[in-house]
């Protein structure tokens, strides 16, 4: 980067303290409150978004500091996004709290109103992914594996989130024996029945919340990779080379696509995660042995990067005034 600072966007580091706040009361509440809500512990899901969009919101807040051009645009993405992401979030509390379901449910007016707003919201915080995407793209981030890391990272994440519309249509027979629930998490068997501690993810049947997981959370993962593999390089001459790194990175991405598309057709064809095909578990262990020997294949070839983007160090933060 050119920049010596990152600029944190408060907004979004508010939401983050806030929803930290909540995961603690909600942690709280699970282990204290005995109410549940189609099977699963009232404070789950409250517990799990408070997390979720907790790291998003830090992340994004993070992203917006990188950018050294366009800052106001940045800023006011920036709090558009901590504003859809509070919005769902009360919604989603003050609905659990109810004693009922905030997702899929269109049971009453107030429900299907609830829910709409809850999806055009995050409708919105999705969108607001594609200027900050073009923005990264056109900003200096320094070392080039870090740069790949950052925005490969954010575009898989984007595409994770997206697959969150694949649970929202009408699941088994929801349309013959209608009970005002449109949309469900699991495919095969309905909601709320076995599944995965804390998480819920079924036991028995596919998943859309794992694809959609696992896809979201690459904007964390991919660029913490990239973080990880400069801090090795002090210790690890192999990993010094700007070249090696960016190689390495490239993998991880090519990786990650990989699996991403494995869980999410492993879920739509209504196969548990504990649970794999044959077919499903060849795959996984081609694509991992293919990475790794890749890897090593980079490591060992060592070419450096070539463009004029230079290893710099990882910029200081303060927050913005």
């Amino acid at each position: 980067m050119t920049a010596s600072r990152i600029v944190w966007h408060r907004p979004l580091l508010a939401l983050a303290t806030a929803m930290a706040a909540l995961a603690v009361v909600a942690a709280v509440g699970s282990v204290i409150d005995p109410r549940q809500i189609t099977g699963v512990p009232l404070w789950n899901k409250p517990l799990l978004f408070a997390v979720s969009v907790g790291l998003y919101a830090v992340t994004l807040a993070w992203l917006l500091g990188l950018l050294t051009r366009h800052r106001r645009l940045a800023h006011q993405v920036g709090t558009i996004a901590a504003g859809g992401l509070a919005i769902e979030m009360i919604i989603i509390v003050g609905v659990a709290l109810a004693g009922t379901t905030s997702h899929f449910n269109v049971s009453t007016p107030l429900a299907t109103a609830l829910w709409g707003i809850m999806a055009v919201s995050i409708v919105v915080v999705w969108m607001l992914g594609v200027p900050l995407a073009i923005m990264l793209f056109r900003t200096d981030l320094g070392d080039p594996a870090r740069a790949l890391a950052i925005r490969a990272g954010l575009i898989i994440a984007l595409a994770g989130m997206g697959l969150a519309f694949l649970m929202t249509g009408p699941q088994g027979d929801q349309i013959t024996n209608y009970s005002g629930i449109v949309g469900a998490h699991t495919v095969g068997p309905p909601d709320g029945g076995a599944g995965l501690p804390l998480v819920g993810w079924s036991t028995v049947g596919g998943d859309l919340r794992i694809p959609h997981f696992v896809g979201m959370h690459a904007l964390q993962l991919v660029p913490l990779t990239a973080l990880l593999l400069e801090l090795l390089a002090r210790r690890v001459p192999a990993l010094r080379d700007a070249g090696t790194r960016f190689g390495i990175v490239w993998v991880v991405v090519a990786l990650y696509v990989a699996l991403l598309g494995l869980v999410t057709a492993q879920a739509l064809a209504g196969e548990s995660i504990l649970h794999p095909d044959p077919v499903v578990v060849a795959v996984v262990t081609a694509v991992v042995a293919a990475a790794v020997l890749v890897i090593v294949g980079v490591i060992v070839r060592r070419r450096p990067y070539t463009k004029t983007a230079q290893c710099q160090p990882l910029p200081s933060a303060e927050s913005a005034p």
